[in-house]
């Protein structure tokens, strides 16, 4: 799986923001004051992640998008909310391909 999504994974780590909100992701509870601890099963809200990046909505959206398709990131659906978290696996995965090909 890792050939096939490396172009992916490089490009969404291109961007100095998307690689702000993968940080983010890695400690909620530390980087994003209004996150309930109740919520860790789902992620972070994306609103959330609007509000800390400053940024609008529908860039936000892209940049999660992104992030999703590239593997880097879980979306769940709950309720009325998106909430996203790291895809740790497939982060490990690709550090230890990125590891043995360098």
């Amino acid at each position: 799986m890792i050939l096939m999504n490396e172009i992916s994974v490089y490009k969404a780590l291109s961007n100095p923001v998307r690689r702000a909100i993968l940080t983010w992701l890695k400690d909620p509870a530390k980087q994003f004051a209004n996150w309930n601890p109740t919520d860790q099963e789902y992620g972070v809200c994306c609103g959330l992640i609007q509000k800390k990046a400053n940024l609008s909505q529908s860039t936000i959206s892209s940049y999660l998008s992104i992030l999703e398709s590239s593997h880097l990131l879980i979306g769940t659906r709950y309720k009325q909310w998106t909430y996203y978290k790291r895809n740790e696996a497939f982060i490990r995965e690709f550090l230890l391909h990125l590891s043995d090909a360098l």
